[in-house]
């Protein structure tokens, strides 16, 4: 889920109802497909503030059903039809008329939403006369206000309300559908399993047996895969805890359903829900909250960096900004491109979780091995991993609750097992991923144990370890 949702390049119609199986499928420019649509529902002699919103209406609905993929998330393979029944008329092939399509070129990438919200309203309209939609936009009522000297924005309020604003010049993509193209399970990470995990956690709202994630930070965990397994159980999906294409699907329409985001009273995606997300590449010269909020995860992560140096938070994208992104790309093995793309924005807001929500209050520092600054999960390999084996044997030689694991170097599932059996032995959150917390609370019980306290194997090596922070970041 995008902060900003592009427009996309070109649109695919059905041409039909949508089970209708024989009618045919044309993909078009966006822009094209509205003026064709914009000539087909109303009239150009109309007053020019009422096309205007008929146009931003026209529009507003062709984006809402992209953005909620409410067909390609029922298994059908085109974004909308056009059939007055279900959607808007679209005639291939017609003329469009001049002034509309001067219009539609001005307007195409301006967007309603419901002000703090990110998505396109379901903007409903009929035409008002021999059809009426109770809390849409009536076409003809548009005349009748554009006379009065309504201005297109005061129509748009008339009919959806005083909350209602434009989003003006959206960038335009080739949209691509909302599934990751790869399946997500264990070990999984990234902005795709950070989206399920909001998804299936407003779902477990609705549907109270899907247990809820504590730790919605992109990280596909044990919880995470309790949740999926779940869900699959619910809705008689194959339950194996992998969201392939089928659980993909079926999570995303139960989201945009539960949420009723192609509803006119739509609860709506704020835009804080997905404020920590990656939004688009950032480079030298921007400016704007974006950048301000990478300056910021930066300033945390180099109080405990010296080799990164802190931004000013300024929102102002210039050269120590540059330079932070650089030293923060060459500590986590990235390009060091001073951008951030996606594989940036990833591997920072990893490390600032960690910091930030992993650290206890009465972390020491002192004599602990240092966290490697990446959190490690299964599927990784190197000397991490070989040190986080290290310290896990040697603890399992005193607590038989902690399986002993080979020092292969390689997190595999024995791994990720003596991780779970640790977290849940001394009261962290049980995910089988080690970040700062975790990486911390076995480091010291190591460090205690080879540092020769007498203890005996089995017996409990000392005071309690929790984890004291439990609000947001990985443990």
């Amino acid at each position: 889920m995008p902060v900003t949702f592009f427009i996309p390049e070109n649109i695919t119609v059905h041409l039909g109802a949508p089970a209708d199986s024989s009618a045919s499928n044309v993909t078009v420019p966006f822009a094209q497909y509205i003026k064709n649509v914009a000539s087909s529902e109303i009239f150009p002699t109309w007053p020019e503030n009422a096309i205007r919103a008929n146009i931003y209406t026209q529009i507003t609905y062709a984006l809402n059903r992209i953005f909620t993929e409410y067909y390609r998330a029922q298994g059908y393979n085109f974004d909308i039809t056009n059939s007055t029944q279900f959607d808007q008329s679209y005639v291939h092939g017609r003329d469009i008329f001049q002034n509309i399509s001067q219009l539609v070129d001005e307007l195409f990438n301006d967007y309603i939403i419901r002000e703090g919200n990110l998505e396109p309203i379901f903007a409903q309209y009929c035409n008002g006369t021999t059809t009426t939609c109770p809390g849409g936009l009536s076409q003809w009522g548009t005349v009748d206000l554009a006379n009065q000297g309504y201005t297109p924005f005061e129509i748009l309020q008339y009919y959806y309300g005083d909350d209602i604003g434009l989003r003006f010049d959206a960038p335009i993509a080739d949209v691509t559908q909302s599934y990751p193209g790869t399946p997500l399970q264990l070990g999984s990470s990234g902005a795709a399993v950070a989206s399920l995990q909001l998804f299936l956690n407003r779902i477990s709202r609705n549907y109270p047996a899907i247990p809820k994630i504590p730790y919605t930070d992109g990280f596909f965990d044990v919880p995470t895969e309790d949740a999926v397994r779940e869900f699959q159980r619910i809705f008689n999906l194959t339950v194996d805890g992998i969201v392939g294409k089928a659980t993909w699907y079926k999570i995303y329409f139960l989201f945009t359903t539960v949420k009723r985001l192609s509803e006119l009273d739509s609860e709506g995606i704020q835009l804080d829900v997905v404020s920590r997300q990656y939004r688009t590449d950032l480079r030298e010269g921007d400016q704007g909250e974006n950048v301000r909020l990478i300056q910021y995860f930066l300033s945390i992560i180099a109080e405990f960096n010296d080799f990164i140096p802190a931004p000013n938070i300024d929102g102002i994208y210039g050269p120590n900004t540059a330079n932070a992104v650089s030293a923060f790309q060459e500590s986590a093995g990235l390009p060091q491109t001073g951008v951030i793309d996606q594989s940036t924005w990833d591997a920072l807001y990893s490390r600032y979780a960690s910091v930030i929500a992993g650290l206890p209050p009465d972390y020491r520092g002192g004599g602990v091995p240092v966290f490697p600054g990446t959190a490690l999960r299964r599927g990784m390999t190197g000397n991490n991993v070989r040190q986080l084996q290290t310290f896990l044997s040697k603890i399992a030689d005193f607590n038989s609750s902690i399986p002993k694991v080979a020092i292969t170097g390689n997190f595999g599932a024995e791994t990720q097992n003596a991780v779970l059996a640790f977290q849940r032995e001394y009261g962290l959150p049980p995910r089988g991923v080690v970040g700062l917390s975790t990486w911390n609370a076995i480091a010291e019980l190591y460090n205690d144990l080879v540092l020769g306290e007498e203890r005996s194997p089995g017996q409990y090596p000392g005071t309690p370890l929790a984890e004291t922070t439990t609000q947001g970041g990985q443990s």
